[in-house]
């Protein structure tokens, strides 16, 4: 069995455990070899060879900053790719196939866009080596795999590939102008017309970058992707930021660049779209900032279900201790509990923008999912409830206690997660810090978190505050698949144990199946006028909302997770014509 050793360097501080406990503690060090020593950037280096693995630095390390860990028996080849000595290997890659759709479906901080990169040609492999290997080398490596043809053509420039990284929110700071014009650039007229329509970007056209919203910018990202003359189109996370129906129209979009002649590989969390616009799926599993492994391709349902179950059948390789369940079914009663708030028929207006609310109330110990477009009045209304500003008509009755987490995340303070989390901390280690994995976390600064670790934060700060309603603006944003079913099971305990509600606002469908009791569904046109109605049951709530997008969703048979069916297919016109949009 390999091993290998990792210094997370973010998070070693030699300063903070009195210089080097590491090297103090380490038994090699202590007999006179030099296992453990001060690399040239001030932070602890091991060497792998003279490791033995007896994890007493792992365990001394007051900073988690150390991981000592024996490679599956089955890995015998090294990494395709190492960042350097003791940091992130990557075992394989996925491999896009003409004619097909792959995903690839994994945690956070394993590879997958490391992956991507390597295969857009942005990242030479180095094998694991401290030297860049040569062409040759790469190829002996990939012998005999799908890999090797894949990087010969890219070498012979037969393959051209468009790549969409995951960071669109960095387009306005390195693109000037319109929509318009940054799209001419990359195709001709005709076809960055045809891609306008599908990708529902007319109507911005002529807008300038800048102003533009994360939905949009995404939406603008994935068009100048398609556009670029290529043979393999690689998108990374194309559902972020935006809502259902959007979702819905790039996973067609990206379903339709899949020809005899083109590739498409995609990465992504959000499940239900991953498996309506994917033939194939990779599993990439393994320890975040540590190493990722990516798997053999398999069909889709089964990638998904393997993913799922945490478990890969073909290399009786178990990945994670518990699998994903879903409920067969969604509750047909629930528990009827006191009412926490309620409110009469509701008007706003803001600016160009009206909202309506029916009546309606929520009660104690209930997770209320919402749903609908964006720019539809869900963050107006959840603002209603956290009394930011009154209604122009009607009333929300009873001041209660509200604690309200933002859709959009941003800091520039150098507060320390430790110190910005410290009642959480002291109140509630057990039912938020450690399910949500923040420990390793709290010695780094707010300012240095990634969009991830920035939301499980503000979801921890949210949901320690002391309140009657907690309102959780896409709490999903940014997290892997793992992390949503995290954060459900513990937004679901605590409404349960405090007796108090929340109100959930998401487009992550496989989320809010997961989570909710109840459903609120926001219909009307974007930026223009919303309507609030519910809460209703599950079943009845999502009939409501996929009905308005003629979407009917499955259980699958062996995971019970939500599946979309193929619009047109025998089951999905069967559903309809039953009214039954949510469970066959």
């Amino acid at each position: 069995m390999s091993r290998i050793a990792i210094v997370e360097k973010q998070k070693c501080n030699p300063l903070g455990c009195g210089g080097y406990l590491c090297i103090r503690v380490c038994p090699i060090n202590r007999e006179g070899s030099e296992c453990i020593k001060k690399a040239d950037d001030g932070k602890a280096a091991i060497d792998e060879e003279l490791c033995i693995g007896c994890d007493i630095c792992v365990h001394k390390c007051p900073f988690d900053a150390i991981h000592i860990i024996n490679l599956p028996e089955q890995l015998k080849e090294p990494p395709v790719h190492r960042y350097s000595r003791n940091e992130f290997h990557l075992y394989n890659i996925p491999v896009p196939q003409f004619g097909k759709v792959v995903g690839l479906v994994g945690r956070n901080g394993i590879g997958k866009s490391t992956a991507m990169k390597i295969l857009a040609g942005l990242l030479k492999p180095n094998l694991g080596q401290d030297k860049e290997p040569d062409i040759k080398e790469v190829f002996s490596f990939f012998k005999g795999r799908e890999a090797q043809g894949y990087f010969e053509r890219l070498r012979k420039n037969e393959i051209s590939v468009a790549y969409k990284p995951q960071q669109v929110d960095a387009i306005p700071k390195v693109a000037k102008g319109t929509v318009r014009e940054l799209l001419s650039k990359e195709a001709d007229m005709q076809k960055m017309a045809s891609v306008l329509e599908a990708l529902d970007l007319v109507g911005l056209a002529e807008r300038n970058i800048a102003t533009l919203s994360g939905g949009e910018l995404q939406r603008l990202a994935i068009a100048a992707t398609a556009l670029k003359k290529a043979n393999v189109y690689i998108f990374d996370e194309p559902t972020s930021f935006l809502d259902i129906k959007q979702r819905m129209r790039v996973a067609q979009f990206i379903k339709s660049l899949a020809t005899e002649t083109t590739a498409v590989l995609v990465v992504d969390h959000d499940l239900i779209m991953l498996d309506y616009m994917t033939d194939l799926i990779h599993v990439a599993y393994g320890k975040e900032a540590c190493y990722g492994i990516v798997s053999n391709p398999m069909a889709t349902t089964v990638g998904i279900n393997s993913f799922l179950e945490g478990f890969l059948a073909s290399l009786n390789m178990r990945f994670r201790e518990k699998p994903i369940v879903f409920q067969p079914a969604p509750p047909s009663k629930i528990r009827v509990t006191p009412e926490i708030v309620s409110w009469s028929a509701l008007a706003v207006e803001l600016e160009k923008f009206q909202l309506s609310a029916r009546e309606g109330s929520l009660h104690e110990g209930v997770v209320v999912g919402v749903l609908g477009e964006n720019g539809i009045g869900k963050t107006t209304f959840v603002k209603l409830l956290a009394d930011v500003f009154p209604p122009k008509e009607g009333k929300v009755s009873t001041k209660i206690r509200v604690s309200y987490k933002p859709q959009y995340l941003q800091t520039d303070s150098e507060e320390l997660v430790g110190q910005f989390l410290k009642e959480a901390e002291d109140k509630y280690r057990t039912q938020i810090i450690e399910p949500l994995g923040i420990q390793a976390l709290m010695a780094r600064r707010l300012c240095d978190l990634s969009g991830g670790e920035l939301q499980r934060i503000s979801i921890a700060k949210a949901l320690s505050v002391d309140a009657q309603l907690y309102l959780l603006d896409e709490p999903s944003a940014y997290l892997d698949v793992e992390q949503r079913m995290n954060v459900s099971k513990v937004i679901r305990e605590i409404m349960r144990h405090r007796e108090t509600s929340a109100l959930v606002v998401d487009h992550d469908l496989l989320f809010l199946d997961y989570l909710s009791q109840q459903l609120m569904v926001f219909t009307g046109k974007p930026a223009i006028h919303g309507n609030v109605e519910g809460p209703f049951g599950m079943e009845d709530g999502m009939n409501k909302f996929l009905s308005s997008l003629k979407i009917t969703v499955r259980r699958d048979k062996e995971s019970k997770r939500p599946r979309m069916n193929k619009q047109g297919s025998v089951l999905d016109r069967e559903q309809q014509n039953k009214g039954n949009y949510y469970y066959s």
